[in-house]
């Protein structure tokens, strides 16, 4: 990771990306926290996170959109615009007004799709192809790292002088991001405004996704543990209530001792991705989650911690594996549908999978479903363990450390991305 960091462009890329996530990461629990004060039920608040993934069903849209326009300029627009979009929420008072935060959530749900489908280019053209895991790996490290006090930094700031002055940080997050990657210099390669015209142009990305092998069985892979890791969000209270019985604010010790995991996974997926190449990353990333699981449903506090711990640890590597696979395995002009179709295709079962738990924990006890996670996800992992030569390591050795003289140069294409492009265009009519 220090090697990436070295290079100009991405340390301004970083900086702005940390304060547009530290924003995130306040806002987005400040949200319920705020909805629930208004309105006294759990159920109101619990609708702002819907609000908010709601729009991933939009992603091929967005993505299209996304794809249409140069990336940096996008970039700093995107994020001018969600600074703009959170002005409203100054007017929020009582309960009338808490539409304006549905609302509000509503579309930085779509701001979100946007940002993360034009981030996913912008890094490809900045960084090389053997960096972008590294690149990838630090930037999930940041997450994982903002996840442990983030939330409940946001929540502290709300409760201590409400709600004004989380809007004022977060608009300043993302203002400051769109100001910092106004100062970037990318000479961007591909012709965005080759872009095929709706409705033609919509389907593009799941196409790309359907006909790419590793693409393919990398997302039906995690697609099938995604269906079930969604049961852990309530089937932790039961574990806590039930299984040590303890009160449900421990359920944030846990929280952060899984925080604690995605900060070391973080910081060593770059890493498994060299060693077991992309696919084999993800593999791992699913499969840790399965002994997790299983650990859980006996429960021991010793036990829990530990499970909780590789939990952590699988976020990371299953994000940088498939991150960094949609980066290099998707031609430059599709990028942008590409990643908001598979962010849509991830995300989709998972939210399924949050309301079935929610279900099922009421009916079952919750040590069955625990097994049942870690069956589903252990099978998972396997699947696509056994695929993880789609995707062979590119080298054992790290890159040579060689910063990079200029910032933004424009990237060649590597012979397997000039065989993707060649590929998707005799596949595609192109």
């Amino acid at each position: 990771m220090r090697v990436v960091l070295r290079r100009p462009d991405f340390r301004l890329l970083f900086a702005a990306l940390l304060a547009s996530m530290a924003a995130e990461s306040i806002l987005l629990l400040a949200l319920a926290v705020w909805a629930k004060d208004l309105t006294g039920s759990d159920g109101m608040a619990g609708a702002t996170i819907f609000a908010i993934v709601a729009p991933m069903a939009l992603a091929p849209l967005v993505g299209w959109v996304v794809d249409r326009y140069r990336r940096q300029p996008f970039f700093v627009v995107a994020n001018l615009g969600t600074a703009v979009l959170l002005g409203p929420l100054f007017a929020v008072r009582d309960r009338a007004d808490v539409w304006i935060i549905y609302a509000v959530a509503a579309c930085y749900g779509l701001s979100y799709i946007a940002l993360s489908a034009v981030l996913s280019g912008l890094i490809r053209q900045i960084v090389p192809s053997e960096l972008l895991a590294d690149a990838n790996g630090v930037l999930q490290t940041v997450r994982q790292g903002l996840r442990l006090v983030g939330p409940l930094a946001g929540a502290g700031l709300y409760a201590a002088v409400g709600g004004w002055l989380l809007v004022a940080l977060a608009m300043t997050g993302f203002l400051t991001a769109a100001a910092v990657v106004g100062l970037l210099r990318v000479t961007e390669s591909g012709s965005p405004g080759a872009v095929r015209r709706w409705p033609a142009g919509l389907g593009a990305g799941l196409r790309h996704l359907a006909g790419e092998p590793a693409l393919r069985r990398a997302l039906l892979g995690y697609g099938l543990g995604s269906l079930v890791m969604g049961f852990t969000e309530s089937l932790i209270f039961a574990y806590v209530d039930l299984g040590l019985h303890r009160d449900a604010a421990f359920v944030g010790v846990l929280v952060t001792v899984q925080g604690v995991g995605g900060l070391a996974g973080g910081l060593v997926s770059a890493g498994v991705v060299r060693r077991a190449g992309e696919v084999g990353a993800l593999a791992a990333g699913v499969t840790f989650f399965g002994p997790a699981a299983l650990a859980l449903a006996y429960p021991r506090l010793w036990l829990g911690v530990g499970a909780l711990l590789l939990a952590g640890v699988s976020l990371p590597l299953t994000m940088v594996g498939l991150n960094t696979l949609v980066q290099r395995r998707t031609p430059t002009e599709l990028l942008g549908r590409v990643t908001a179709a598979s962010e849509a295709l991830v995300s989709g079962p998972q939210a399924v999978s949050i309301g079935t738990g929610a279900l099922l924990v009421g009916v079952f006890d919750y040590r069955l479903l625990f097994a049942l996670v870690g069956v589903v996800t252990t099978a998972a992992g396997g699947y696509l363990w056994h695929h993880r030569r789609l995707t062979p390591p590119p080298s054992t050795d790290p890159p040579t450390p060689t910063p990079s003289p200029v910032p933004g140069p424009r990237r060649p294409l590597s012979t397997v991305d000039h065989e993707v492009v060649v590929t998707t265009r005799r596949t595609h009519g192109r």
